[in-house]
């Protein structure tokens, strides 16, 4: 079996800031800062647009579009399917009523299917700078391993070539991280 190269980030491979659209991850009840952040970035590259994305986990994805919109099914078939819908409607109020004040070209797509697949599928068909996400707050129990392997933007950072911009929600004292060894 011949193993093809993937192709590596380079000069060649950037996208410049102004003029393209950034990629942002949405969750439902995240903080605000991830979505005013991307808004205030936008502003700074001219007013880019801005494809707020949500992943929907539960869900898989039946047919990816050249848009970066996609199909979608349950994972589980015995589910109620029109659940997703009430989702998509409270996070496009949330972001409408977080950017009133901004004009801003936005718009907010609903995906499916692992977070950093999805969103690297989506910031190729827009032809995005870059992606922006938030970190996920920690938890008392979380080690900095869990948190690492379970990153959306770690993930993203090492399979595409697109920059990601995190946006720190919660920020951990050094002094409470203990090496494994020392445990």
């Amino acid at each position: 079996m011949g193993s093809t190269a993937v192709p590596q980030p380079g000069l060649e491979r950037m996208v410049p800031f102004p003029g393209h659209p950034l990629v942002v991850g949405v969750v439902p009840g995240q903080d605000p800062l991830v979505v005013r952040t991307a808004a205030s970035l936008a502003r700074a590259l001219g007013g880019v647009r801005v494809a707020f994305a949500y992943v929907d986990t539960s869900r898989y994805v039946v047919e990816e579009r050249a848009d970066g919109t996609v199909r979608h099914a349950p994972i589980d078939p015995d589910g109620v399917d029109d659940a997703w819908e009430g989702v998509e409607a409270g996070l496009r109020a949330a972001l409408a009523a977080r950017l009133r004040e901004d004009a801003l070209d936005w718009d907010l797509r609903y995906l499916a299917g692992r977070p950093d697949r999805a969103l690297t599928h989506l910031a190729r068909a827009v032809d995005a700078s870059a992606i922006v996400v938030g970190t996920r707050a920690t938890g008392s129990g979380r080690h900095l391993r869990d948190l690492l392997e379970d990153s959306v933007a770690a993930h993203l950072s090492h399979h595409q070539h697109r920059p990601v911009i995190t946006v720190p929600l919660a920020v951990v004292d050094w002094r409470e991280i203990r090496a494994p060894w020392g445990r």
